[in-house]
């Protein structure tokens, strides 16, 4: 065969590189290659160091499953055609593929005839088993005729030759006839990217035992990049703790720099090169930004190059934006910094207000940062109405990260106003108040309606930290005015600042106790998350007859606050079905939204704990509340503790644990009362510290707590006739229920429970089946049983049981001292007689021993149940509560009866009266 050159022929051109000691087994990728080879051509295509040669030498080493073994030849650059050609002759030859003479060779190293193509690919085609040649680093700078003939004479050999190709760009062969015959199988940069398994494999090899978190930050670091991985693997060999490397190392200190500045910068053109280094300030770059950081006008051009050449540049999702690979950027800035030194800040500033010129407000305002242009970073906030941005939406942990070196004499309003804010986020409330007066040192009657709605804005998300109403009310009512003031496009453009707003002055009227005005204003924060079209949003369920639509990601933690917020005003008016409607609402925006835990809203497992105590539902009220414990941190709202307060008091008095109440309210009234609290807080913590104690059987402690509180609040009467009942004081009892207003006037839970009070008075007073005067007795001369009237309402016939709002509400409000003393009667003050009583709990007559404790009213009813024969599950569906819930009140009445099943349960209560 001729040769067109006197140069010997390099061997090492025909021998596939080693494979590596250290390799990871890619199953899936080595079948991809076999199957493709089926084809006429297989194209591995992907950047530098991603493992393009060690996949297919491990496939061809591993004996390829191929007809026979593939040829291998590396194809260098500057390689002539004629000298290209010669090179696959050879590796043909040495590969034991048997070609006619009459084939022949190339003559010159400029070219080879169209006849010696003709010959070669009939030859080929005559061969009785076709050849697989891999072409390693197959590039496109390759001369157009060299790709021309390979194409030629693949098309021509009938099947007799198979290509691989491995290349870090796409070739000039024309793949699309390729692809839209079938005939091409591609392994690109994604198939070789290392996966999570992959990296923990090699990490395996070098003998490296990294956690898991630290397998998954070495994989975000680069990305699965093969070498990158590779060489942070050897660099972790070297380091006394590998751990500690993942989270520290810098890719500019490391093998990775001179690996990717050798391979990747320094292949490119001078004008490219400043390109890369400019665009590296910026994660993610668009050909006109980029031509605003160079000063030229080519970066479409070379961006695009770049990116179809693999240079560890990827456009973004088909757009016409462009990200490099995080650790090639980190490279770049270095030497950026090294070669420019000074020009970095400057590139930021540039970038800065490129992007905010169109339209680009958090990447604005990270370069402005970058840049230390603090008075332009924070005016992108406050004149763009964006400083809600700083507590909700998608981008807000980015913008408190810009903001976090701010200094706190930055000069400027905007900056003083952005300063709080990110204090008032990270909940540092005493260096909010700081800032904050800072901030109004500079601002002016000639301020702008940007700024003094800013300033407003803060005061009323303060207001629910620190629990002044009435400043609170007076930032609110500026903030609407200025709304008003400023342009109405401007503002729906911005719909969180009015949905957060309207949710936190909807939270401090909820902890004023201002209840209908708190539902008034979280409802209208609702609707002010739902602007825009409908038909651009989804929709959710409706609660309380409202369509909820998904919120934009900027209003989705208000909608779950506001919803969460509304749904703890309806568990205290005692609309239980809305609480739990608006509650499952709030928290479906929150999972669908994907917000993270930190971030969603407690009010929603709060009220649903409160609704399953009043449902008697106590492992769901027990779940919810270690839910919203976990939701509110280590620094509870006021009005989160004070209803956390509330609703734990409740449950631990509902299971008669009265010292468990009492410690929940020493435990969370610090923080309920942390702010000034308003008198009904206040009242609503003496109402369930005094259910507290009458559940450990103190009716003198319940009444003093009460009696340090102001009254006049109906549940304050009612909690102090029921602690004067539980004292056996009737008659004051009697009286404070008389002092009440008309029952139509009350909410529903005070309504029912001044009827059971009534009914004890009664009973403990006239004694049970006897007539007598007052409520009690008008209603047995009005033909109503003394059982009717005393039986509760949780122990009637589930028929009976559903309420308007469709849920079973036991009195659980009234602790379980009403229950007792609906079966006891009130116990005697000291110098009082003994009242008659129907039945009391105690040593029976066969003498066993007396009960433990009082039943509670739920396990009255379960132990009702089970004397009908009823098994588990059919008292579960009876009650609509689980099985567990059932077995939970059945070991809870075996405790307290001093039995161990359920038939001597029936037995023991059927003599104690209790049933």
């Amino acid at each position: 065969m001729a040769r067109p050159q006197c140069d010997p022929m390099l061997t090492a051109r025909f021998t596939a590189p080693a494979v590596p000691k250290t390799l990871v087994h890619r199953p899936e990728l080595l079948a991809r290659l076999t199957a493709g080879v089926q084809g006429p051509l297989t194209l591995i295509n992907g950047p530098a160091g991603s493992g393009k040669t060690v996949l297919t030498a491990h496939w061809a080493a591993a004996g390829a499953r191929a007809p026979r073994p593939p040829v291998w030849l590396t194809v260098e650059p500057d390689d002539a055609p004629g000298v290209f050609w010669a090179y696959v002759l050879e590796a043909l030859h040495r590969g034991g593929v048997e070609l006619p003479a009459t084939v022949g060779g190339p003559t010159r190293a400029e070219g080879v005839t169209q006849s010696f193509l003709v010959r070669l690919a009939a030859a080929l085609a005559d061969a009785v088993q076709p050849v697989v040649l891999v072409l390693d680093q197959f590039d496109t700078a390759q001369p157009p005729a060299m790709t021309e003939g390979l194409d030629f004479v693949l098309r021509h050999a009938a099947g007799g030759l198979r290509i691989v190709l491995t290349s870090r760009t796409d070739s000039l062969l024309p793949l699309h006839r390729y692809r839209a015959a079938g005939e091409i199988a591609e392994i690109r940069h994604a198939d070789l990217r290392f996966t999570h398994a992959d990296a923990e494999a090699l990490l395996g090899e070098h003998r490296l035992d990294l956690s898991q978190d630290g397998v998954r930050l070495l994989m975000q670091r680069t990305e699965g990049w093969a070498a990158g991985v590779r060489l942070c693997a050897l660099a972790m060999q070297r380091s006394p703790d590998p751990e500690a490397f993942v989270r520290q190392f810098a890719a500019d200190r490391t093998t990775i720099a001179d690996y990717l500045l050798k391979e990747v910068l320094d292949a490119q053109p001078p004008d490219t090169q400043d390109l890369l280094l400019r665009v590296s300030i910026t994660d993610r770059v668009h050909p006109d930004l980029a031509d605003a950081l160079t000063g030229r006008d080519d970066a479409a051009r070379t961006l695009a190059g770049l990116a179809r050449d693999n240079a560890f540049l990827e456009q973004v999702d088909a757009s016409a934006w462009y990200r490099l690979h995080p650790l090639f950027a980190e490279v770049l800035r270095a030497h950026l910094r090294q070669r420019h030194p000074g020009l970095e800040q400057q590139l930021h500033g540039r970038a800065a207000r490129w992007l905010a010129a169109t339209g680009r407000l958090t990447e604005a305002v990270v370069q402005a940062a970058e840049a230390g242009d603090w008075p332009f970073a924070a005016e992108q906030l406050v004149d763009g109405l964006a400083i809600g941005r700083l507590f909700t939406g998608l981008e807000a942990e980015q913008l408190n990260r810009a903001f976090a070196p701010l200094p706190a004499d930055a000069p400027g309003v905007a900056p003083a106003l952005v300063g709080a804010a990110a204090r008032l986020v990270a909940e540092d409330l005493p260096g909010y108040e700081d800032a904050v007066r800072h901030a109004d040192s500079r601002l002016s009657a000639g301020s702008g309606g940007a700024a003094r709605l800013s300033r407003a804005f803060l005061g009323v998300l303060a207001g629910r930290t620190t629990g002044d109403a009435a400043a609170t009310e007076r930032a609110a009512a500026d903030a609407e005015r200025l709304l008003g003031e400023l342009p109405a496009r401007r503002v729906a453009a911005h719909p969180e600042i009015r949905a957060l707003l309207l949710g936190a002055l909807g939270v401090v009227r909820l902890g004023a106790g201002r209840l209908d005005a708190a539902e008034h204003v979280l409802r209208a924060a609702v609707e002010a998350c739902d602007a825009g079209p409908p038909a651009d949003r989804s929709t959710m369920p409706e609660t309380d007859g409202t369509t909820v639509r998904a919120a934009d990601p900027a209003t989705q933690h208000p909608l779950s606050d506001a919803l969460g917020s509304l749904a703890l005003v309806e568990l205290v008016q005692g609309r239980f079905r809305e609480a739990a409607d608006h509650a499952r609402a709030s928290l479906a925006v929150a999972e669908r939204s994907a917000l993270p835990p930190e971030r969603r809203s407690g009010a929603a497992h709060l009220a649903l704990a409160g609704v399953a105590v009043e449902h008697g539902d106590l492992p769901a009220a027990r779940s919810h509340m270690q839910q919203a414990t976990a939701a509110a941190g280590s620094r509870p709202e006021p009005v989160a503790a004070l209803h956390a307060a509330v609703i734990g008091t409740r449950i631990a008095a509902h299971e008669g644990d009265g010292r468990a109440a009492l410690a929940v309210l020493a435990r969370l009234r610090p923080a309920a009362t942390a702010a000034p609290a308003s008198a009904w807080a206040v009242d609503e913590l003496a109402v369930a510290e005094s259910a507290a104690h009458l559940a450990c059987g103190d009716a003198a402690a319940a009444l003093r707590a009460l009696d340090a509180v102001p009254r006049g609040r109906p549940e304050h009467a009612l909690a102090r006739a029921r602690a004067l009942l539980a004292a056996g004081r009737t008659g004051p009892a009697a009286r404070e229920l008389a002092a009440l207003p008309a029952e139509d006037r009350l909410a529903p839970p005070a309504q029912q429970a001044a009827r059971h009070l009534r009914a004890a008075i009664a009973a403990a007073q006239h004694g049970p089946g006897t007539a007598g005067p007052g409520p009690a007795g008008a209603a047995l001369q009005a033909g109503a049983g003394t059982e009717e009237l005393l039986r509760p309402q949780e122990l009637r016939r589930p028929e009976e049981l559903r309420q308007p709002d469709g849920l079973r509400r036991p009195p659980t409000r009234s602790g379980p001292p009403d229950r007792r003393l609906l079966r006891e009667g009130p116990r005697p003050s000291p110098g009082r007689g003994r009242p008659v009583r129907h039945h009391r709990p105690g040593r029976a007559a066969d003498g066993a021993p007396p009960v433990v404790e009082a039943l509670s009213v739920r396990e009255t009813e379960v132990l009702r149940h089970a004397a009908r024969m009823l098994s588990t599950d059919e008292i579960a569906a009876e009650l609509y509560v689980s099985a567990n819930t059932v077995k939970t009140h059945l070991k809870s009445i075996y405790r307290k009866l001093g039995v161990t099943r359920r038939s001597d349960a029936v037995h023991r209560a059927e003599d104690l009266g209790l049933l």
